[in-house]
């Protein structure tokens, strides 16, 4: 009998919904990252806004320090440096492709810090805004310039695709929403905790490390779209392999016609 070929499985349906879904939320992040910035970055060149803010809450965190809370926070900000988290980043992505024997997530990683460290030296020069005053500063001078925070930033970027691609990993797909939740919320206070550190040690202004926190979730919303393009290609047969077409359904088999005794044998019928 002919054979027929086999419609779309099960799982297909509930694996474009949860990719739309994906892309959704990557637009969200990039949309709603990238209307923090801009808003910031307008504030800023036309001392509006919340830049109205930056030299009150400046002021403020300079008369409230503490010796317990500047050491934690030096701590803090020193560990979070654009170099050092280049260092623990590296390490971090080199032992993940070793150990799981994958290049891709650590890759992915990897290039989200070296775009949050590029965007972040190329908008610092072309904004060039000055920093507070250097007689505030805790940790010894320091003559870059102020918008964005490169700290906050980097620490952001790193902290939520950090997240976003151990949640998304193969062994941790069944994660509950609780789980999720928690481990964003963590990301997002890490990175808060670090924003205010560069505020409280007196190196930057409140617009500045805003900026950053927008910068990041679009970075990460970027992050998120490029891993999910990538895994709507893998999951289509025909996007991974463009030589492989879909079979053609078999024909039927008609079998030979077998000449009777003493005639000649008639030619095999085709369909």
């Amino acid at each position: 009998m002919p054979t027929t070929q086999s419609g779309p499985s099960r799982g297909a349906a509930p694996t474009q919904r949860s990719q739309r879904t994906l892309f959704f939320a990557a637009a969200g992040l990039l949309v709603a990252g990238e209307a923090v910035f801009w808003l910031m970055l307008a504030a800023v060149q036309t001392d509006s806004g919340l830049a109205l803010l930056d030299g009150g809450v400046h002021d403020a965190l300079v008369e409230d320090r503490s010796p317990l809370a500047t050491g934690i926070l030096a701590a803090v900000s020193t560990v979070t440096s654009p170099s050092w988290m280049t260092v623990i980043g590296g390490l971090l992505a080199l032992g993940w492709a070793v150990w799981k024997r994958e290049i891709w997530r650590p890759a992915l990683l990897l290039g989200a810090m070296a775009a949050a460290f590029g965007v972040s030296t190329l908008i610092k020069h072309e904004v060039a805004r000055g920093r507070p005053s250097a007689t505030d500063f805790l940790m010894g001078p320091d003559d870059a310039l102020s918008f964005p925070s490169g700290h906050t930033f980097g620490t952001g970027v790193f902290l939520l695709v950090l997240v976003y691609l151990l949640l998304g990993s193969a062994g941790a797909r069944t994660a509950r929403r609780s789980t999720a939740v928690l481990a964003f919320s963590g990301a997002a206070l890490g990175t808060l905790l670090v924003a205010f550190s560069r505020l409280y040690l007196g190196y930057h202004w409140l617009t500045d490390v805003v900026a950053s926190l927008g910068l990041a979730v679009a970075v990460t919303g970027v992050v998120v779209l490029v891993d999910g393009l990538r895994g709507a290609r893998t999951a289509d047969p025909r996007m991974a392999d463009p030589d492989q077409a879909p079979a053609a359904p078999a024909l039927p088999a008609y079998p030979a016609l077998q000449a009777e005794p003493g005639l000649p044998a008639r030619a095999e019928q085709r369909p």
